[in-house]
């Protein structure tokens, strides 16, 4: 066989070749280019994921807690305590229909202001007994809060009646609780005085402070 003839034997299959080279570049060229819009889509959700999403769940309380005020109901909790852990105290349903009433809330029990001003003004205030029926509360245990009155009032003769509030729920349904762990070690009672009528709230006293003697002073309180 001559070598022209080898050469005209294989033009055939390498121009058959060429052309499928030809077509294929063709093709990869006119072919969509995926890679920038993978690219793309991969930064879209990168971004996705990185948004803080969760601020816009909030599953237990949609707005702010609110301090109790006017025109509020005295918590109905059987959390309250006097003279002993076995004797508790219902306010929400002791008040309701009852009349006049103050509630007091301290900080602490023996605490100098508590001690010295706060407490004992309201014990020898003039216009007491026109205030119905007076509680002091504080987030204390009932014994101390029965030695407490005892020092305060050794007779009982001002009727104040001296209420332990040891786990500090009643304080809290209020919204009247305070981080005091730097003094106390751990949450207490705002410095108030609630005026009610038939177990509702018709004047709060609160210490915008959380402890001075201010507003809810008894003299300007009672008068």
């Amino acid at each position: 066989m001559s070598a022209a003839y080898k050469v005209s034997l294989r033009t055939p299959i390498l121009r058959s070749f060429s052309t499928t080279l030809t077509n294929s570049a063709s093709i990869s060229s006119s072919a969509p280019r995926f890679t920038p819009q993978l690219t793309s889509t991969h930064a879209r959700l990168t971004r996705l994921h990185q948004q803080p999403t969760f601020k816009s769940f909030r599953p237990f309380h949609s707005t702010t807690a609110k301090m109790v005020h006017i025109g509020d109901t005295i918590p109905s909790l059987e959390v309250l305590t006097e003279n002993s852990p076995a004797t508790k105290v219902n306010l929400g349903q002791e008040l309701q229909g009852a009349g006049k009433a103050l509630i007091i809330g301290v900080p602490a029990a023996f605490s100098p202001s508590c001690s010295a001003t706060h407490v004992p003004g309201y014990i020898n205030n003039k216009n007491l007994k026109s205030a119905g029926k007076v509680f002091v509360v504080s987030v204390n245990d009932p014994f101390v809060m029965k030695a407490w009155g005892l020092t305060l009032d050794p007779k009982g003769d001002s009727g104040v009646r001296f209420l332990g509030d040891p786990t500090g729920q009643f304080t809290e349904a209020l919204d009247l609780s305070f981080d005091a762990a730097a003094i106390f070690g751990g949450p207490r009672s705002k410095r108030y005085a609630l005026v009610v009528e038939d177990g509702k709230v018709t004047e709060a006293h609160v210490e915008p402070d959380n402890t001075g003697v201010d507003v809810s002073a008894a003299e300007k309180v009672l008068g």
